[in-house]
């Protein structure tokens, strides 16, 4: 007997293909106003009011924004490291001074991406993180994360693990991006919080 059917839990690939189909959805005002709520949560959270460095990203298209975060983060005298995608799809960080000092970077058939155009301060200053807010498109109640399928970030999350680093993994989402269960494997490390417009949910 098949153990396919309506119940089968969806792989990877379909659950990217709808959620960032409902993403594209999204208008510009449904964005921004996402953006605000998510923003008083995340600033909120004690792992980011405690952190001296954390690690960020800048948000692109319908993610959810990350703009009022990393602003306010900066104002409060936190070193707030943002991404350089290496042409081997890991991660180098630089320093965020101000949304002047980003660049906008195409490439091999990709979104635009903003980057930091200061100096780069290479794949291991993510280690000095307290904090790291990753991207996404869906996490569930297990605390595993969904992205996009590059596996940046997850070069970055073992890198964290092999060299024994804790910082506090938070993931920036939508409010329908919480799901229930997804599709496991041995290279995932769960993350430890979830904002949404709505609030914050943990999982340790």
């Amino acid at each position: 007997m098949s153990h396919l059917g309506p119940r089968a839990e969806p792989d990877k690939r379909t659950l990217r293909r709808e959620l960032l189909a409902v993403r594209n959805r999204l208008t510009a005002g449904d964005v921004r106003e996402s953006a605000a709520a998510l923003a008083v949560h995340a600033l909120r959270l004690p792992e980011l009011a405690h952190a001296r460095t954390v690690a960020a990203y800048v948000s692109v298209g319908g993610e959810p924004g990350t703009a009022a975060v990393l602003d306010a983060l900066r104002a409060r005298g936190v070193r707030v490291l943002l991404p350089r995608l290496l042409p081997d799809d890991d991660l180098d960080w630089g320093r965020y001074d101000g949304v002047d000092a980003l660049v906008e970077r195409r490439g091999g058939g990709r979104m635009a991406l903003l980057e930091p155009s200061g100096e780069p301060l290479g794949p291991a200053a993510v280690l000095e993180a307290d904090a790291v807010l990753l991207p996404g498109l869906a996490v569930d109640a297990r605390g595993t994360r969904l992205g996009r399928g590059g596996g940046s970030y997850d070069r970055v999350l073992a890198r964290l693990e092999a060299t024994g680093a804790g910082p506090a993994l938070v993931v920036l989402l939508y409010d329908a991006e919480v799901v229930e269960r997804i599709p496991g494997e041995p290279h995932d490390r769960p993350v430890h919080a979830v904002v949404t417009p709505s609030g914050v949910r943990r999982f340790r």
